[in-house]
């Protein structure tokens, strides 16, 4: 005789990690920038009626139809999880990279560590010491599979013009740091996993180096790996005792998908 226990969350220990899809909040650029289109449910009656010959808008209820949304998106709005298709055409040192209908399931729901880089200015590139010293003052040590999860100043800038070149990035090393303990899928409150764009591209302006772009992402070259881009609320976290989840919407072939990202935290 088998007794199956199954623990459910209560509404307190789920907390909500993901930003709303919305028109009036500059979320990204303005080339990449959502647009939804709203429609009451006194504007689709004609489409209602259309569905069954010989109703009449008397025949609703209050005269009213459905209320529907038409969004137009990229794959990389709104909180969403980037598979490594999205940073390179290769991963794990040339092997195919997948793409986010293939990204392991059993990746996107795992124990959580959060990483507080709120103090690091906009445009610092964190380094594996860094990480490392955050890892000591937290007292956590990585276990393979787990989600780390960084709270920048990106957080606070939310819902400003400020947000797109606000908080810190992760720099090759920091990534590579996480990926070589086992780590598969990471987040960022910020609109990118690496630096705000404007900073590096001053820092390319003034070395001429080029290995400096989008060196958070490229690690993926060489460990394949996922990171959620665009989260938020990541203030109420605590360090760990918590599991993230992260589901991608299932795109054939795509570079990301979208996610509810919730935190579960621990009894």
């Amino acid at each position: 005789e088998y007794i199956l226990m199954i623990t459910i969350p209560t509404a307190e220990s789920i907390i909500d990690i993901s930003m709303p899809i919305e028109n009036d909040i500059v979320s990204d650029p303005a080339a990449f920038r959502p647009r939804v289109r709203y429609f009451g449910h006194d504007d689709t009656r004609e489409q209602m009626l259309a569905f069954f010959p010989g109703m009449t808008a008397s025949d609703l209820p209050d005269g009213e139809a459905w209320a529907i949304e038409h969004v137009e998106l990229i794959t990389h709005n709104g909180t969403h999880l980037d598979a490594p298709y999205h940073f390179h055409s290769t991963m794990d040192g040339g092997k195919r990279a997948i793409t986010i209908d293939e990204v392991p399931l059993h990746w996107c729901c795992q124990p959580g560590v959060k990483l507080d880089f709120r103090h690091f200015p906009d445009g610092y590139v964190v380094t594996a010491e860094d990480v490392r010293a955050e890892l000591d003052r937290i007292g956590v040590k990585l276990s393979p599979l787990t989600i780390v999860v960084i709270n920048t100043r990106a957080g606070s800038a939310y819902g400003t013009d400020d947000y797109v070149n606000a908080g810190c990035g992760m720099g090759r090393e920091a990534t590579l740091h996480l990926l070589e303990r086992g780590v598969r899928v990471t987040g960022t409150d910020a609109w990118s996993w690496d630096a705000p764009f404007t900073y590096t591209a001053q820092k390319y302006a003034e070395t001429g180096n080029a290995d400096l772009i989008w060196e958070g992402h490229k690690a993926g070259r060489e460990i394949g790996y996922c990171h959620l881009e665009k989260l938020h609320n990541l203030e109420a976290l605590p360090s760990s005792g918590f599991t993230v989840m992260c589901f991608p919407t299932k795109i054939k072939g795509a570079s990301a998908g979208w996610t509810r990202a919730v935190a579960v935290l621990d009894d």
